[in-house]
């Protein structure tokens, strides 16, 4: 499986040259520059297509242009220097207040002290948050085996903050609808709970947890409560103005303490950019990290990375302020009628059901036939979907990309074609489909983190 992996993962093997080691004399940069650009070439056609799911959110030529050009501007830039670019602090303070802002920090009129700081992406904001409520909880309540409650649904990155920071994290079932079960996750708060989690949306199935009312039951319990909208931050909010069916999911709730949401997904900025939101300085100060009596200096800084791209940040607001309230609400008006084009093309599909009530993000199964050898069909046409398991299915994240003519009703055709095929074809073809059936068979999971292993060395291989 691993070879099949690398056969996937190292395309250009033999194709182009290999560095193991630096070349004795540096290459001519325009020949390194003419390299990557066919490298590229070969790699855009699929996203820009739009047969990716996620991954490229905007993808327009003169668009991505702009941004390379704001970020070339600012490609020295570095925050931790504030002395030396304060236009980069003022370009972070004014995405902090805008994303606030558009998550209900000015709600009825009634200005909440809502702050934050940009991050490198929705793992750091998560990581930061739970972080900030391990410190919050140890200093005001004592707490020191702190332990967070999240739904089976929510996204990895909690793990991995409970990994890093030593947080006991619990997982609940969600429920039949694939959103957090309240009752539930109630039931699983100890003396020891630091903070509640639910996601707007969850990634796995595209759907909104309750978060009205978890944001009571942490109020209830006197604990934080995060809620991750690192996918629908910058699309709920103007789905609402479009009339969809959007329940409340951010500041206007005072049971939410904290909000995770990545303006490199639907706030079209360059990748490696999020923003972590907190009611109050108070918490936030909680995220710093401080030395006073280092030989150095005093040292301070807001987030994991000391120094930080400024270009990137740059970019970011560059991307916001050119998009403005009506280039986001034109955006997500296309999103959703394409999403909605997709989901009633999936729902005439025999044999293929969709999994909750989702928006855009949408996750679909099958009772009739292998999903995963559906998705292996769909990546011979070109698409790249991904796949989910628990229960096994697939999703695709609908972006800008997909809302170009002829892109929905491609994706159905070839839809309809792989569940025929599959069910056509009893026999295993290769790909992704043995990979995800072993791994939702094999009860030792050690066994399947060692092919993940294996996954992540061959990345790294030459």
């Amino acid at each position: 499986m691993v070879e099949e992996l690398e056969n996937r993962l190292k395309p250009y093997k033999g194709k182009v040259p290999n560095y193991t080691r630096l070349p004795e004399v540096g290459r001519d940069r325009a020949e390194i520059l003419k390299e990557m650009e066919e490298l590229t070439s070969v790699e855009r056609a699929k996203w820009q297509r739009g047969f990716a799911s996620g991954a490229v959110y905007h993808g327009d030529e003169e668009y991505i242009d702009f941004l390379c050009r704001a970020y070339a501007i600012n490609s020295q830039s570095n925050p931790l220097h504030a002395d030396l670019w304060p236009s980069t602090v003022k370009y972070e303070a004014e995405i902090v207040s805008m994303t606030a802002n558009m998550l209900g920090a000015s709600s009825g009129g009634v200005a909440q002290e809502i702050c934050g700081t940009v991050t490198s992406g929705g793992t750091e904001s998560i990581l930061l948050a739970m972080k900030t409520y391990r410190d919050w909880a140890r200093d005001k309540k004592g707490i020191t085996a702190p332990e967070m409650v999240v739904p089976s649904s929510a996204h990895a990155a909690f793990d991995k903050a409970a990994q890093y920071f030593n947080i006991s994290i619990v997982r609940v079932p969600v429920g039949p609808d694939f959103r957090a079960d309240v009752a539930a996750m109630k039931d699983a708060v100890t003396q020891n709970t630091v903070v509640l989690v639910g996601s707007a949306p969850s990634f796995p199935h595209g759907v909104i947890d309750p978060i009205e009312e978890l944001s009571g039951l942490a109020r209830e319990k006197g604990i934080g409560f995060h809620v991750d909208a690192c996918l629908g931050g910058f699309l709920l909010p103007w789905a609402e103005r479009l009339g969809y069916k959007v329940p409340p999911f951010d500041f206007r709730l005072p049971g939410v303490t904290s909000i995770s949401v990545d303006t490199h997904k639907y706030g079209y900025a360059p990748k490696g950019t999020s923003v972590i939101l907190y009611r109050g300085r108070e918490l936030r100060r909680y995220q710093y990290f401080k030395v006073t009596d280092w030989s150095g200096g005093l040292y301070v800084s807001p987030t994991i990375a000391g120094s930080r791209p400024g270009g990137l940040i740059a970019a970011c607001w560059a991307a916001m302020v050119s998009m403005g309230e009506s280039g986001y609400l034109e955006a997500t008006k296309k999103i959703l009628q394409t999403a909605d084009e997709i989901k009633a093309g999936i729902a005439q599909i025999a044999g293929l059901y969709i999994l909750g009530e989702p928006l855009w993000n949408i996750a679909f199964a099958s009772d009739a036939v292998d999903i995963y050898r559906v998705m292996d069909f769909m990546s011979s046409r070109g698409w790249s979907l991904n796949p989910l398991q628990k229960p096994p299915s697939v999703h695709i994240c609908v972006t800008l990309r997909h809302t170009q003519a002829g892109v929905a009703s491609r994706f159905i055709e070839d839809l309809k074609a792989a569940v025929d095929h599959v069910e056509r074809s009893p026999q295993q073809e290769g790909g992704m489909a043995p990979i995800y059936g072993m791994a939702a068979t094999i009860p030792d999971r050690k066994v399947v983190a060692e092919l993940l292993d294996g996954y992540l060395d061959t990345l790294y291989s030459v």
